[in-house]
Order: structure tokens, then sequence, then C-alpha cells
């Protein structure tokens, strides 16, 4: 599992920074790409990346001002013509499916796929199939503005086989079985509990993506014991004033929401054009007086989320 920032920008692109759009890589779980927000150039970005757009089964839309939606028609129309033709389901407040539809029809575009569209409210699971819970939650930015919280389903511990090899059960139906934790009895009339021999289990890993927002009690919900958590940082800690009229959150208060909802890893995105790259050690520094772990991300720079096996670290590339 592995975020990869296609695009950290607020607002308008800059020529160091594209606009929001963050792809989840979910290939070793279920050889898929979800993503979160499409802001002008995010197929460019793909482009520089390893990402194939046939891959894409979800886009998730925050809320539909245009650094998060203008990449939109560009983006589905491109995913016909690189091989795309399965389903594709799109999620976002009501109005994203006349956006796009209305996008379509004007410019005479035909895909090659259906799309579904998901439309959604406050406190909603708008996606579960057992293997992965979507949460969302109403946040505050004037216009409707939600966050995501994508909950992984425990991961069942792995068979000891030394151990049953050691007992002379060698590969075969059986490991099915005692990977079941059943009771089994061996060909030597011997009874062992299955259960005895499955590792313990580890804990599904959580991602809490945020739109733009204030600081508000909904995001530290959906951020609560988060893995990672994605959170805008519009403004630098002593621009609160402007935050507050413009309805995003400085680096302060996103640290703010990390400390308080016991989030293990606090990332910003939604950079102002304004700061540079080389401001953006400054703006780290500003979110570490009240969350040491949290780093700020750049454009097409990747983060892994690793299951928690043992000394298991976290690991940065980009």
């Amino acid at each position: 599992m592995e975020l990869e920032f296609l695009g950290t920008g607020a607002g308008v692109p800059a020529k160091h920074r594209t606009v929001s759009s963050i792809a989840l890589k979910l290939l070793d779980e279920r050889n898929a790409v979800w993503l979160f927000d499409c802001g002008e150039g995010t197929q460019m970005q793909i482009l520089k990346s390893n990402l194939r757009p046939r891959k894409i089964e979800k886009i998730f839309i925050t809320h539909l001002h245009g650094d998060h939606i203008f990449g939109l028609p560009g983006l589905l129309s491109s995913r016909s013509f690189q091989g795309g033709d399965e389903k594709l389901e799109i999620y976002g407040p009501k109005g994203i499916e006349e956006y796009i539809k209305t996008s379509l029809r004007i410019s005479k575009t035909r895909l090659a796929y259906p799309i579904e569209y998901i439309e959604i409210a406050d406190n909603q699971v708008i996606f579960d199939d057992g293997q992965f819970k979507v949460e969302v939650k109403k946040l505050d930015h004037g216009i409707e503005s939600y966050g995501y919280r994508i909950t992984e389903a425990d991961h069942a511990g792995e068979l000891q086989v030394d151990k049953l090899q050691s007992l002379g059960i060698m590969p075969g139906p059986i490991y099915g079985q005692i990977k079941k934790g059943e009771l089994v009895t061996l060909p030597n009339g011997q009874v062992i509990n299955g259960a005895d021999f499955v590792g313990q289990a580890h804990k599904g890993r959580i991602i809490t993506i945020l739109g733009d927002t204030r600081f508000h009690a909904n995001s530290i919900e959906l951020a609560k014991n988060a893995d990672v958590l994605v959170h805008e940082s519009t403004f630098n800690k002593k621009e609160s004033k402007l935050a507050k009229a413009y309805f995003h959150s400085t680096t302060h208060q996103a640290a703010q929401v990390a400390k308080q909802a016991q989030a293990k890893q606090l990332i910003l995105t939604h950079i102002s054009s304004r700061y540079m790259n080389s401001d953006l050690t400054q703006l780290a520094e500003e979110a570490r007086e009240i969350f040491p772990n949290t780093l700020v991300a750049k454009d097409l720079w990747s983060f892994t989320i690793p299951l928690e096996k043992g000394n298991d670290s976290n690991e940065i590339k980009g």
C-alpha cells in the first residue's frame, strides 16, 4: 500500500507544484489504484509516474472547487484511449455527476467504459467489500467538503509451516483446514488445533485523506488512530486569521488534529503557490512543534504504508 502525491498545490498550478491529486496504490492488495481528487494537470503527472489510468478503479472527490476537479474530463477521456474498459466508480458531493456528464457531452467525448456515480453525504459508509471500508464526514470549507477514512480489514496470521513440518505434517489440503483454525485429525489419529499453528493477525491499516477545511472535530474523528493522516496546510502557523477567513488550515491546526486523533503519521499537502520548495522544511518544523511525526509532501513523492510486522518501518520514496 502506497500513497503517491501527484499534485500538492493549493488553488492554482505553480511552476514548482501542481494542484491536488493523490493516488492510493493498492496493487498488492487488489491490483488497483484509488485516486483522491483530480486537479488540473493530473494526467500529465501520471505520465511522469508508473501509474496506469486503466488501473484506476475508483475516484474520490473531496469537493467541487476547480483545483480538485478540473483534471477529470481529460483523465477520463485518456483512460479510454489507454486500454481502460472496466467500470469506474466516482464518489463525490452532489453535483459531481452533472459536472462530468456536462463536460463529456459538450466535448462530445465517448468513453469505452461505464461510470457509476455515487454522490455522498455526511457521516456515511460509502464502500465496504470486506477488504476495505470507506467512511466520509463533512468538513468546514464554505462549500461541501468531505474527508475520507479508509480502513483495511485485519490480515489473518501466517501459517507456521516450519512448526507443522517439524511434526511431519507436509503441505496439502490439510493446510487449508489448519489455516482456518479448525480441529484437525492427523492420519495417525492425533488431533491438533489449527489455531495453535497460525501466527498473530496483523491489524489492517487506516488512511485518512481530508478535503480542504478549517480545524474541525470531524477531522479528528476521521483520523482517529490512523496510520497516516493527509491534511491540508494552506497557511503557516502565523496566518490563522487568513486560514479562518478562507476556510483553510495552518500547519499548527493540522498538527493539532493529528495529535488529538493519535495518528501515527501526518503528511501536509495543499501548499500555497507562494511557498517555494525551499520553504517546506519550515512548514514541517512548524507542525513538528505540536506533532513531531510530520512530513510535507512534494509532487511525485511517495510514502509506503507497510503492515505492522515487528520492526517494519515506513518507507519514503522520491
